[in-house]
């Protein structure tokens, strides 16, 4: 999966943003804004599966 991400220089920090998933963070450099992006991202799909989970939608086969 491919998703667009752009970064750009606010007046303090850096705006990283993911359109498609509408997942917006920032940072002090660049380096850390491309950072924090990834990790909201992590984070945006782990709380969807969570949900999709918690609403029957997808069931997980987990071997004890």
């Amino acid at each position: 999966m491919e998703l667009t991400t752009k970064i750009s220089k606010g007046e303090k920090y850096y705006v990283a943003r993911c359109p498609e998933l509408r997942v917006t963070t920032q940072g002090k450099t660049m380096s850390e804004a491309r950072k924090n992006l990834k990790e909201a991202i992590e984070l945006h799909f782990e709380s969807v599966i969570d949900y999709l989970v918690q609403k029957g939608r997808v069931k997980l086969n987990i071997p004890a």
